[in-house]
């Protein structure tokens, strides 16, 4: 079966292909089960991929697809990568994937672009698939960009609003400052190693200076932090609500904000190598966890308050990351796809049954009017706050204790992280679906539950975020850490965990008691005491306004970045294209054109001056050839 992983993405690139030429000659219905089903073969192939590996000996298999580049000393082999590190991302791209596919065909039913929508969702799923699959880092790069494409043309989908093309542009460009850190860094890993397939490069990796490898390594992270919005470069993350709700769900919990996670776990010998590249992973990811979290508190749109929080969580797992905590970040990457899309899928059912509603300040005791949603979400929330026995507990509380061995400053302000998660999370719940309603008559006489197709993929994420941590159960409870043993062969140089058993107790008991004490402190506040958010920004304290205004950065980067460079263009056009360059370009075209009319003077139509004309013409052209010679 590994033989046919060609099938994989191949399936999705076949329903993008469908639905982009015959998308308008066909149904709605017909167009978002194509998409559907071509997700769901990807799925079904994946898992049985996974199974046949899983009972296989041989952990890393080679499968050539066909000759690509092949131009004298460049050698480059359309080759996928099937291991069980890209084994486990093919399960929640796909599974995933096809969860938020059957949602869209319910939420996206009434809108025009419905087969252009499912035809930008089949191909950001094939360039995600081919990003986790291919075996070296160009065709990586390939599906690198092209999830980079599609989530342009997704956040911008209602393209007639300019402020969500200014969106989609925003993700667009910054993005693209990652990827030339990622680029140069592909280059120079090239010029280094000879080659840029992963098995010939890690395997010279001891065999280079440790200057070398650190600037490899941190290139390829300047791309990790464009992908998945690490600071500075995050802030096109919470912008990119602008899109369909489906699509916050899919860039935020199955693809692309979790390439960066893949990239750098993928190229683990590089930061095991490098101390200095692994301690910039760390410190920018714990510097993003804590910053985005404190934003998250005073944020009153639904889907802003989820997409902070997904930054935050990125950022927890580059603190994993950084300090060798490997498997622990991809296990807290799948335990977050469930939980993440389930929460921004039951955001989508909460703004559909408000008729477009995303402020909490004006929803409230909605948990008697969709009640599948509130208790979804609910079990969503309570697994990304941490609490026992959901899947969040157990991925966040295992980085956490990597973390502590790592650094006790790093782990401090680790849990504080995660009790401000906690608290803005249950702030959320407690203000949307608890005390009485705010918003409009109209809004309320609209309050329904969501359809079948909406409320089924919520069940199976909250199913998914009660069970999955399963996947990575404590070694020291006599459990065995699947997910763990399952990467091993992927971490090409592990640092074992040396916490005694007392400790992990200790820490374990301190994260469940602190979150505990957070949910009971926001109850407090937003459901006893019914504290709302203020109405106004005017009403805010002066650290309040900083904080709902997102510390100012974009602001800070339009003031220093883009003024400034719309100056020097503005310059640049004015005097250097339009006088200098213009001018040359014109005053060439102005000479010539006064030479041809001075020459075209001498067309008189006298036919004696023509014959003049000839014969000194003749008498010159002798004189230059005795001249000449």
């Amino acid at each position: 079966m590994i033989k046919l992983i060609a099938l994989v993405p191949l399936f999705p690139l076949i329903g993008f292909l469908i639905n982009g030429f015959f998308g308008k000659k066909i149904s709605k219905g017909l167009s978002g089960s194509i998409a559907s089903i071509s997700v769901l073969a990807s799925f079904i192939v994946s898992v049985l991929i996974f199974m046949e590996l899983n009972h296989s000996v041989q952990k890393s298999n080679i499968v050539n697809v066909f000759s690509w580049i092949n131009s004298d000393t460049l050698k480059i082999p359309f080759e996928f990568l099937v291991d069980p590190l890209s084994s486990v991302f093919l399960l929640i791209i796909t599974g995933i994937g096809f969860l938020i596919h059957v949602y869209s065909t319910g939420y996206m039913k009434e809108d025009e672009g419905f087969s252009r929508f499912f035809t930008y969702l089949n191909l950001f799923i094939f360039f995600m698939l081919l990003l986790v699959l291919g075996n070296n880092y160009l065709i990586m790069f390939v599906g690198w960009e092209g999830v980079g494409l599609c989530s342009y043309l997704l956040i911008g989908f209602w393209f007639k609003n300019t402020s969500y093309n200014n969106a989609a542009r925003k993700a667009f460009v910054i993005n693209r400052i990652g990827d030339l850190g990622f680029l140069l860094g592909i280059i120079l890993i090239f010029v280094t190693f000879g080659s840029i397939s992963f098995n010939e490069v890690f395997d010279k990796a001891g065999t280079v200076g440790t200057p070398v490898i650190t600037s490899i390594a941190l290139l390829l992270f300047i791309g990790a932090m464009g992908k998945s919005a690490q600071i500075p470069l995050h802030t096109w993350l919470p912008d990119a609500m602008a899109g369909p709700t489906p699509v916050s769900a899919l860039i935020h919990a199955a693809t692309m904000v979790t390439a960066g996670i893949y990239m750098v776990t993928r190229s683990n010998i590089f930061y095991s190598i490098s101390d200095v590249a692994s301690n910039v992973v760390a410190i920018t990811g714990i510097a993003t966890a804590l910053f985005a979290a404190t934003i998250g508190l005073l944020q009153n749109d639904i889907k802003k308050i989820l997409a902070y929080s997904t930054v935050s969580q990125l950022g927890l797992m580059f603190l994993g990351l950084g300090v060798g905590a490997y498997s622990s970040s991809v296990f807290h990457v799948t335990t977050h796809a469930f939980f993440k899309a389930l929460l921004f899928l039951g955001a989508g059912s909460v703004i559909h049954a408000m008729g477009g509603e995303q402020d909490i300040r004006k929803m409230g005791g909605l948990k008697g009017h969709i009640k599948v949603t509130f208790l979804t979400m609910l079990l969503g929330t309570i697994a990304i706050s941490g609490l026992p026995p959901f899947s969040g507990f157990f991925s966040k509380d295992e980085i956490l204790a990597h973390v502590y061995e790592h650094s006790k400053i790093l782990w401090v302000l680790g849990m504080v992280t995660s009790m401000l998660t906690a608290f803005y999370m249950f702030r959320m719940l407690f203000i949307t679906f608890f005390g009485k309603f705010r918003g409009t008559h109209e809004q309320e006489h609209h309050l329904h539950e969501s359809p079948s197709s909406m409320t089924i993929p919520l069940i199976v994420l909250a199913a998914l975020s009660v069970i999955g941590g399963a996947l990575g159960l404590p070694e020291f409870w006599g459990m065995p850490n699947w997910m763990h043993h399952n990467l091993e062969s992927v971490i090409l140089r592990p640092d074992p965990s040396i916490l005694h058993h007392e400790t992990e107790w200790m820490l374990m008991g301190l994260a469940v008691a602190s979150a505990v004490a957070v949910i009971l402190f926001a109850h407090n506040m937003y459901n006893k005491y019914g504290v709302l958010p203020a109405a106004k920004e005017e009403q805010l304290k002066p650290w309040q306004k900083l904080v709902y205004n997102k510390y100012y950065v974009d602001e800070f980067f339009d003031s220093v970045v883009r003024k400034p460079l719309d100056a020097v263009s503005g310059f640049f056009h004015k005097f250097i294209d339009n006088q200098i360059i213009d001018g040359i370009v014109n005053g060439v075209g102005s000479a010539v054109k006064g030479i041809g009319s001075g020459v075209r003077m001498l067309q008189q139509g006298n036919i004696g001056f023509y014959v003049i004309s000839m014969v000194i013409g003749v008498v010159f052209i002798i004189l230059l050839t005795f001249l000449i010679k």
